[in-house]
């Protein structure tokens, strides 16, 4: 049995009771967007009759926006927390249904700023109250071909609800109704596999203990891998559907457009990690040597490479050593670090039915809360400090823009996340003792660049591909997910090791590939965190600020223009060049320590 998390100690429990204490407050919070959703309605068809009609609308929209947002964070975080409890999965569909309602009072709004003659229009920005909603009203503008009349907005805005279905079914599926077996670990007793163990298992010394946690997680993946197939079918049928409706000409440029990137972007990323392959297919050689494999397995990727070196960091000194890796980043920067530890921005351990991985999360009224599943090793620490990167870029957004430009662009939110995590492998090789931990710590971070480049280029790979099947037509079974995601294992892993044919399953096992066109930004956030923690490292105070600047930035301006203010310029393939190059240099340093 699993951690009961009334057992936990609180201190290692996020304080979400800080958003709702109570569940009259909760309820309070509905009424009040119910009643705002009925004022909005009552503009319908009025915007472009005076400038303080539309700028009422957009205000009440806002405002509802805003409560609902809060609600929505807080009761899917409360779900979270244990996904079996049926009163918190129930309050999170409410705020669903809630949504999806805004979404339907409001959806009049942008095809009717569409509809105002542009000489009106221009006119009303120059009032001092719609000035303010001046990149708002521009953005919907950019928008314009890609809007459809006001009746086919309120019948998309009503079909919302259902094309989250595929994702919520992956999600109980995944996270509440699926069972695994026991192993037996290192000691010969049976545990029982879990999310949170499964990395655990596959980092083990003992090469039977990794191969059986393998083939159990995917035996067991194996079982629903229709119903699988069935709910990423279903997900991505979804987004060209909205994507063709909107008259983009593919699903993922109608991804890339509301971030203003171009496919070339993409494209351009794919194609420089096709050119680095060989980089990655020496490192997985030295693996072989180091481990004394005469074969390498997909289950033998994680290991680390040390015989009888293994960091365990407890949670409390992670805290420490976070401090101290991130002192490059100044002490304003630290002390909302220190907040996130001392006053409850963090959910710590795992327990029975808490949602597995990490993320960070919040809404702009509250702290950006963290979920762990901390394990006192050096992934979790690794973790931790990549969730700090995301809340922390989200604390300076929500502190310093207005809660309609406050969100920031998933283009560039891993750029913080990973610049963290790049300031504390400095740090800690800097202070490694031993030819040991220097591998360890090697080989660890060239995991992070193996599993954060060149493993989400190759999930955003096979998203592109399985994307483009269906809209040529083609239907996508459990089958030819396999076969394509063995493939691209094939292509990226087969000149150096054994491509076991259960890892064709793993697609099985991302939930990112809910999130249209996603991954790919952990790549191109990863290649321009490199260039700016070089930057801080080697050009101090003005690097720092211009990248605090770029943390308060949030969502007032497009991703490649804060990018290019931080100091980086993501349009050009160079940039992810100059990344993969660090990664080719430190499988050079690591051929060293043979």
């Amino acid at each position: 049995m699993g951690i009961d998390r009334n057992t936990v100690d609180k201190k290692h429990k996020w304080q979400i009771e800080k958003m709702y204490a109570t569940k009259e407050s909760i309820e309070k919070d509905i009424q009040k967007v119910k009643e705002v959703i009925e004022e909005v309605k009552e503009y319908k068809g009025k915007l472009a009759e005076s400038k303080n009609s539309l700028y009422e609308a957009i205000k009440l929209s806002e405002n509802a926006s805003r409560i609902l947002q809060h609600l929505y964070v807080y009761a899917h975080m409360k779900q979270h927390e244990d996904t079996r409890i049926n009163e918190n999965q129930a309050l999170a569909t409410k705020t669903e249904m809630l949504s999806t309602e805004l979404s339907m009072a409001t959806s009049y709004i942008v095809p009717e700023i569409i509809s105002i003659d542009d000489n009106v229009l221009s006119e009303y920005l120059k009032s001092e109250e719609l000035a303010f909603y001046d990149k708002y009203i521009k953005d919907i503008l950019r928008e314009k071909p890609h809007t459809l009349n006001e009746r086919e907005e309120e019948i998309l805005a009503a079909t919302s609800e259902l094309s989250s279905v595929p994702e919520n079914v992956y999600d109980m599926l995944a996270f509440a109704d699926m069972e695994f077996p026991e192993i037996e670990d290192e000691n010969g007793e049976k545990v029982k596999l879990t999310h949170g163990n499964y990395s655990l298992f596959l980092k083990s010394k003992n090469s039977r203990v990794r191969k059986d946690a393998f083939e159990a997680e995917y035996s067991t993946y194996g079982k629903y891998k229709n119903t699988f197939a069935s709910t990423l079918y279903g997900a991505i049928k979804s987004e060209i559907f909205y994507a063709k409706l909107r008259k983009h000409k593919s699903a993922i440029e109608g991804s890339l457009f509301s971030d203003d990137i171009s496919i070339d972007v993409y494209n351009n990323l794919i194609a420089a990690i096709d050119e680095s392959l060989p980089a990655l297919n020496k490192y997985m050689e030295l693996k072989k040597k180091f481990l004394g494999l005469s074969e390498i397995h997909m289950y033998d990727l994680y290991v680390p490479l040390t015989e009888n070196f293994d960091m365990t960091i407890p949670y409390e000194e992670a805290q420490d050593i976070i401090l101290n890796a991130l002192k490059p980043l100044g002490e304003e920067y630290l002390n909302i670090i220190k907040r996130a530890f001392e006053e409850g921005w963090i959910d710590v351990y795992e327990n029975e039915g808490k949602q597995g991985g990490a993320y960070s999360w919040g809404s702009y009224d509250s702290n950006p809360y963290i979920l762990l599943n901390y394990k006192n090793d050096l992934n979790s620490l690794f973790t931790l400090i990549h969730e700090l990167g995301h809340s922390v870029h989200s604390y300076y957004s929500r502190s310093t823009q207005p809660y309609i430009y406050s969100s920031y662009k998933i283009f560039v939110a891993e750029v913080a996340s990973t610049l963290n995590e790049q300031l504390l492998i400095n740090y800690l090789l800097e202070k490694a003792t031993s030819k040991e931990e220097r591998v360890y710590l090697l080989n660890y971070y060239l995991e992070q660049f193996r599993t954060t480049v060149y493993r989400q280029t190759m999930f955003a790979e096979f998203e592109k591909l399985t994307h483009q099947s269906v809209e040529s037509g083609e239907p996508l079974t459990a089958k030819e997910f396999d076969d394509l995601y063995y493939k691209l294992n094939e292509k990226y892993y087969g000149e150096s090791c054994v491509v076991d044919e259960q890892i064709a399953l793993e697609w099985a096992r991302i939930p990112h590939f809910y999130s249209n066109f996603y991954v790919y930004k952990y790549a191109t956030g990863f290649s321009a965190a490199s260039a700016l923690s070089q930057q801080i490292l080697s050009e101090g105070q003005p690097a720092v600020n211009r990248y605090i600047n770029f943390l308060k930035s949030g969502g007032s301006e497009y991703p490649l223009k804060q990018l290019k203010d931080a100091g980086v310029d993501m349009e050009k393939k160079q940039s992810v060049e100059q990344a993969l190059s660090v990664f080719s240099g430190l499988v050079d340093k690591l051929e060293k320590e043979l």
